[in-house]
């Protein structure tokens, strides 16, 4: 008959070994592997993105090829009432420096919203 060995730890009991991670008798790092982190909300927010994206250029191809059509069309000379005097100018200019004007205000406003975002 054989008598246990002290040293060696028992094969059943709270101190048994995982045949997935090994013993837990000691609590050394690397003994367990780490959770796998979660990936479908990111897969979400990722899809999300691309679909607001893909309706900006949408509305974007859109509102150009609409404004080109109605420059297009407008081509006489008109008047132009400025604060220091009036100019006589196509239409078409007219137009193209107000959609400019127009899409620089835009952006300066959109400038603004992440600045006061990136203070909060």
């Amino acid at each position: 008959m054989t008598t246990p060995d002290p040293h060696r730890a028992p094969t059943d009991g709270p101190f048994s070994p995982d045949p997935v991670t090994g013993p837990l008798a000691d609590d050394t790092p690397g003994t367990r592997p780490p959770p796998a982190p979660a990936a479908a909300p990111v897969r979400e927010r990722h899809a999300g993105r691309a679909i607001g994206r893909t309706l900006a250029l949408a509305l974007l191809l859109f509102v150009t090829v609409l404004l080109v059509l109605f420059v297009v069309f407008n081509t006489q000379t008109v008047e132009i009432s400025l604060v220091f005097g009036n100019v006589q100018a196509p239409l078409v200019l007219a137009l193209v420096v107000a959609a400019a004007l127009g899409g620089l205000l835009v952006w300066l406003a959109g400038l603004a919203r992440r600045a006061r975002r990136s203070r909060s």
